[in-house]
């Protein structure tokens, strides 16, 4: 059965919208200025930006706020507040149906990304995960993709695509294990740098789910 290897933040799951949530909720309960939301966004740069600088961001910022308070932001914030859209869902199921095997690859913390899953119920819509902390290796190194193929019981020699958000991460995690690819651009544009391409583009997960379902044989 192929593998359908999908990202998790801002592919699976509306990563930055679920983070504009929360912190929208802590500028409110602690009365910090509502015009400070661009800030703490640009910060946290799509969770790109390691939990270690915002957090000391946030603590310049807000002295007020205790830091454990500001640690259990990061770290549940998002977290909490993620959901899984119906399309979404009803894609994963398709793909399913059609003997694709769906798992998910992120890179990150395994106590963050895991309640994210659970939170969303992606757990119960997928067949595996893999997280960059728990397997000790990450994206777009061809390492974690194995993994990935291993925890469900595959290899990547039975083939399959990967879908994702980030260029260098899955896109060029695809080059590395030689998997074609759906890049979901959120209103970017291609990295002019990087010599490779990915083989397709979607504006969302469902519509690259379909875009695998449509081109690639299974079987």
């Amino acid at each position: 059965m192929p593998l359908l290897l999908l990202d998790l933040d801002n592919t699976l799951v509306d990563r930055d919208a679920a983070f504009r949530f929360a912190t929208t909720d802590l500028l409110a309960t602690h009365g910090l200025p509502a015009t400070d939301l661009d800030w703490v966004l640009e910060l946290d740069a799509s969770g790109y930006r390691p939990r270690g600088v915002v957090a000391r961001g946030l603590l310049d910022r807000y002295p007020m706020l205790a830091p454990p308070l500001v640690q259990g932001f990061l770290d549940n914030g998002a977290a909490d507040a993620v959901t899984l859209a119906a399309s979404t869902r009803t894609a994963l199921r398709h793909a399913t149906a059609l003997g694709w095997t769906p798992v998910i690859v992120t890179n990150g913390r395994v106590r963050q990304q895991e309640k994210k899953i659970q939170v969303s119920g992606l757990d119960r819509e997928v067949a595996g995960w893999v997280i960059s902390e728990g397997v000790g290796a990450a994206k777009p190194d061809a390492g974690i993709f194995a993994r990935a193929a291993e925890v469900v019981g595959a290899r990547l020699a039975d083939g399959g695509w990967v879908v994702g958000d980030s260029a260098r991460a899955d896109i060029g995690g695809a080059q590395a294990i030689g998997y074609p690819s759906v890049w979901l651009p959120l209103g970017r544009i291609w990295p002019a740098e990087l010599e490779y391409q990915p083989t397709r583009t979607a504006d969302n997960v469902s519509a690259a789910i379909h875009l695998v379902l449509d081109n690639a044989r299974v079987g």
